[in-house]
């Protein structure tokens, strides 16, 4: 486990487009993921404690504002033979474990995460519904512990945008496990 943390990003950069299959091979067009609020990507995976620890809490996330206009996509760019438990076949099992009602995403050319800049798991990107970048940092200020969380950064990035009210001033970066990069 190699701790990386998300690289900045400056607000209102253009979301990357991308298309890719889920683990059953259905395809997703970014164009057609944004809501009428905005979309919020999130480049994540299955071995990574970070990205274990939080994944309950982006499906919170995901359910409580999708009804408010922003839908959640999950990325998985750790396709590597060395990570075989990020493999499509292991995230089948992650979808029905976590009940995943959004699409978990395979990147397996790692292409997606490299136009996103995406450094670690999870690496949370949330974008308005041009497609404009307003926040791109951490989902809270305690990986391990949701009862010891304090601050829940994605979460008052996504209320601001729902109500129209200008980005966090303060965008701490995510931290997690490094994508795990092909040569």
């Amino acid at each position: 486990m190699t701790l990386a943390y998300s690289q900045d990003m400056p607000l209102g950069s253009k979301m990357p487009s991308f298309r890719l299959k889920d683990p059953e091979g259905r395809g997703f067009d970014s164009d057609e993921l944004v809501g009428r609020k905005g979309l919020l990507v999130v480049f994540t995976c299955n071995h990574c404690p970070y990205a274990g620890a939080q994944w309950p809490r982006l499906v919170g996330l995901a359910a409580e504002f999708l009804p408010r206009g922003i839908p959640t996509v999950a990325i998985n760019s750790n396709i590597h033979p060395g990570y075989p438990e990020d493999a499509p076949e292991r995230m089948k099992q992650k979808i029905i474990e976590l009940h995943l009602e959004f699409p978990y995403l395979v990147d397996d050319t790692q292409q997606v995460a490299r136009d996103f800049s995406a450094q670690c798991t999870p690496d949370p990107y949330l974008f308005d519904r041009d497609g404009c970048l307003v926040y791109h940092g951490r989902i809270d200020d305690n990986w391990k512990c949701e009862r010891d969380v304090t601050r829940q950064d994605l979460r008052a990035a996504m209320e601001a945008l729902v109500h129209g009210v200008p980005p966090l001033a303060v965008q701490s970066p995510s931290m997690g496990c490094s994508i795990k990069w092909r040569r």
